[in-house]
């Protein structure tokens, strides 16, 4: 492994990404506003200013980043802004990010319209705001010195939207291209929770989808969208930090997560069960309950859950609302999970999955009890049945 660690950063798009929300959230995680400014302000481009506002989404603190400007409806042709980019003199590596991503979208719009990508006029896309948001990403990214770009699976609205050419589908027909091969998902929302600009940045500046990386947090952010959504935090976050370690002794180190915990006293056995179901329902890796003596001599239990550090704000409000806790602690734990398979045996005409890992083998519990229920039988009985095949299939593994 090489002697400096990769920087990273990861963005959450629970409620989508867009052009303003990427450069909202690098710029609520650190990223020097004036240094910012100064490279912005290299672009042969007049008559725009940043402006930016600390707000509230969802109960969320968000940054939202505004390029206001002078004029409006401008159309510049793609030659046009590779142009602007590559005359402001900009660190090699953002002036590559910007032009990727102006690259795409030339290209997914020639698509679209049936032209080459040189030919290409952009109308909304080419005004100030899309050049500052690609251009301001690019930057923001690089004065935090961040290698690699992830992302979460992509959310995305429903419905029409209004654009240069009149009602398109939501999402937009350039999000649908841009985002080929990503993993995406609607939420019924009729509002545009992905624009191209987002999508854009995610596929070019991006090197792949999936959880939270193994990192060091360093750094987060929240940025904000133009509007509020009820029932949605309308922001995407971001998670900056470095490529984890191996530790001393050449074993690498855990996956990171946030150990959420509250103590709960005024609550029913059925309660509780619903706390734990919803905690796993918004994204916990494990949850349980832990009986104590309170104070007063009170009997109560502890609530826990265990879930990505990105998911912290979230499974923190089910266990305010839900578990109606006064207070959340949290601490950031490794998590060190072993790989493991998910296998499937027989037992009685009845398909029945097993966990496997090193050394071990686990029956998936609801798949014994759904057999027994068919074949009339004890749980523990399909159960035992069913470790007995495995073992049979490990020892003759060609007679299966």
């Amino acid at each position: 492994m090489s002697d400096v660690p990769e920087r990273i950063a990861w963005f959450h798009c629970f409620a989508g990404i867009a052009g303003d929300m990427a450069l909202g959230s690098l710029i609520d995680a650190g990223a020097d506003t004036d240094e910012l400014r100064n490279m912005l302000a290299r672009l042969p481009v007049d008559g725009w200013r940043l402006d930016l506002e600390t707000v509230m989404r969802g109960g969320l603190s968000a940054t939202r980043a505004l390029v206001t400007v002078e004029e409006s409806g401008i159309s510049r042709t793609y030659l046009h802004i590779v142009k602007i980019i590559e005359e402001a003199r900009l660190p090699t590596r953002v002036r590559e990010r910007a032009l990727s991503a102006f690259r795409a979208l030339a290209e997914v719009e020639g698509q679209i319209h049936a032209r080459p990508a040189t030919q290409v006029h952009f109308h909304e896309l080419g005004g100030h705001d899309t050049i500052i948001d690609i251009v301001g990403t690019a930057a923001a990214l690089e004065l935090l010195e961040v290698d690699v770009v992830r992302a979460s699976p992509v959310a995305t609205g429903r419905g029409m939207v209004r654009s240069q050419h009149g009602l398109i589908p939501n999402p937009a027909p350039a999000v649908i291209a841009l985002l080929e091969g990503a993993p995406v998902y609607g939420r019924d929302i009729d509002v545009e929770l992905t624009t191209p600009t987002g999508a854009a940045i995610l596929a070019t500046m991006g090197s792949g989808f999936g959880p939270i990386p193994a990192m060091t947090i360093e750094a987060y952010g929240y940025g904000a969208g133009g509007r509020d959504i009820d029932g949605l935090p309308n922001c995407t976050q971001v998670v900056i930090g470095s490529s984890r370690r191996p530790t001393s002794d050449g074993v690498p180190s855990g996956q990171p997560q946030m150990l959420l915990e509250a103590n709960l006293d005024d609550i029913t056995g059925e309660q509780v069960a619903d706390v734990l179901a919803a905690l796993f329902e918004a994204g916990a890796a494990d949850a349980w309950i832990t009986p104590v003596l309170m104070k007063k001599g009170r009997p109560g239990q502890i609530v826990s859950a265990l879930c990505d550090v990105a998911l912290g704000s979230q499974l923190r409000l089910v266990l305010l609302s839900e578990g109606g806790s006064l207070g959340v602690r949290s601490t950031i734990v490794d998590r060190f999970a072993s790989t493991r398979t998910l296998e499937s045996v027989v037992v009685d005409g009845q398909p029945v999955r097993v966990k496997v890992s090193p050394g071990r083998a686990k029956v998936e519990h609801d798949d014994a009890a759904r057999a027994a229920k068919l074949l009339g039988l004890p749980v523990r009985e399909v159960t035992s049945k069913a470790e007995a095949a495995w073992r049979d299939h490990l020892e003759h593994p060609h007679d299966h």
